[in-house]
């Protein structure tokens, strides 16, 4: 049984959210710069100051005209397969890939909600695995921009219970460490036995 998920809407407006605040950050630093030469009148910054609000009009709307469309085409092309045995990752823009994850290798599915996450009312889905991850996040792969994160979280975890049962595996390791204690200690007495009636003789 396969289950396809895709980032929710939602997922884009927080991408804008993003570069809407790193405008503002932008905004922020002319800003100080403009306050600054009030301050100290120096010429030299004063002359500077024109260039500096052409450049920062420049990257605001290269940042925009570049940021916006390469989203929307990655949010577009990105697609979550829930799978029996693995969950499969689809994303890309020029080079698409499909990232294979099986359960086997999973250690946990962390739930992860953004400050932004939360005023949006969506959330991701880390995968951990037991090897070393390559990503720069530390994770496996991330199921991101889920509007339904609570669910599906939910349904990851039991079935990463059910596939990695660990306390079951130890309440049945208990029971078989012990029955092999008790061969061990019949042998050794039935030794015993035999190195006494060997003596005796």
């Amino acid at each position: 049984m396969e289950n396809s998920i895709k980032p929710d809407k939602i997922y884009f407006k927080k991408c804008i959210l993003i570069l809407s605040v790193i405008t503002g950050l932008l905004f922020f630093i002319v800003i100080c710069l403009s306050v600054l030469n009030l301050i100290i009148s120096s010429p030299e910054l004063y002359a500077t100051l024109p260039l500096i609000y052409l450049i920062w009009i420049i990257s605001v709307v290269l940042m925009w005209a570049i940021s916006v469309p390469i989203i929307k085409l990655w949010i577009k092309n990105l697609e979550y397969v829930i799978r029996n045995d693995r969950i499969t990752i689809h994303k890309g823009i020029l080079t698409k890939t499909q990232q294979n994850i099986p359960y086997r290798s999973v250690t946990d599915f962390a739930l992860q909600r953004t400050l932004f996450d939360r005023y949006l009312g969506i959330g991701s889905i880390n995968i951990q695995t037991a090897g070393q991850s390559q990503s720069p996040t530390g994770y496996e792969g991330s199921l991101v921009g889920l509007i339904n994160y609570d669910a599906l979280h939910g349904r990851l975890k039991e079935k990463l219970k059910m596939l990695h049962p660990i306390s079951e595996a130890t309440t049945v390791a208990e029971p078989i460490i012990s029955s092999n204690e008790n061969v061990l200690n019949e042998i050794l007495s039935e030794l015993k036995q035999i190195h006494q009636k060997l003596s005796k003789k």
